[in-house]
């Protein structure tokens, strides 16, 4: 018996855009785990990432007249939910800033880890934190790398820099949160960021 092989991404958003709804809910199964994943890495909030998923499918869908099917599907998926993480955290600094004219600013300190490696929820949520505040110049390129898995030369494409900038960004990326998940330590190597950041933060549904 021959196993049914499921349509590949081209095919089924070139079906979508031509008004087949079922084609775009069968990529919205496929790919909302990693996408919801990335958002709430980039987020740092469980409410907001849904929020944005939601809008960065409800945008996809509307622009699928403009997918190039020559190309990966992925990467535009993931360009329009990075530019939509973009525009929900420029809306927050206007926030935050207007909030500033009215009151002092207050700094949480971080409290150090533990001296095992045991991890519980508030470790991952101050590592969530800390990535989700770190600047937009360092986080696209720590999640995209670090968390989503991709090469620098693959991050360089989507955010439009060389593959040396996104080596660069990295590095201080982990150098940024080693200072503030551990103060008084400066170490942003691989090996000592890999020891205190879990392979995923958010599992996949």
């Amino acid at each position: 018996m021959t196993a049914e092989i499921s349509p590949s991404d081209a095919v089924l958003a070139v079906a979508a855009r031509n008004g087949d709804a079922q084609a775009f809910a069968a990529l919205m199964c496929r790919h909302k785990s990693w996408l919801y994943r990335f958002i709430r890495n980039y987020a740092g909030d469980r409410e907001e990432a849904h929020d944005l998923l939601q809008e960065s499918f409800v945008s996809a869908w509307r622009a699928l007249s403009r997918f190039d099917a020559e190309r990966p599907f992925t990467v535009w998926l993931r360009r329009i939910a990075l530019n939509k993480c973009r525009d929900h955290a420029r809306r927050g600094a206007v926030r935050r800033a207007a909030l500033t004219l009215f009151s002092f600013a207050v700094e949480q300190s971080v409290a150090p880890p533990g001296a095992d490696d045991t991890r519980s929820d508030d470790d991952l949520q101050r590592l969530e934190s800390a990535i989700a505040n770190l600047p937009r110049a360092l986080k696209e390129p720590m999640i995209l790398t670090a968390l989503e898995g991709l090469s620098h030369k693959e991050a360089a494409e989507l955010l439009g820099i060389t593959a040396k900038a996104v080596e660069v960004r990295v590095y201080r990326a982990k150098r940024r949160l080693s200072e503030l998940l551990n103060p008084g330590t400066v170490d942003g190597s691989d090996e000592a960021f890999a020891i205190k950041t879990p392979p995923r933060l958010v599992p996949a549904e």
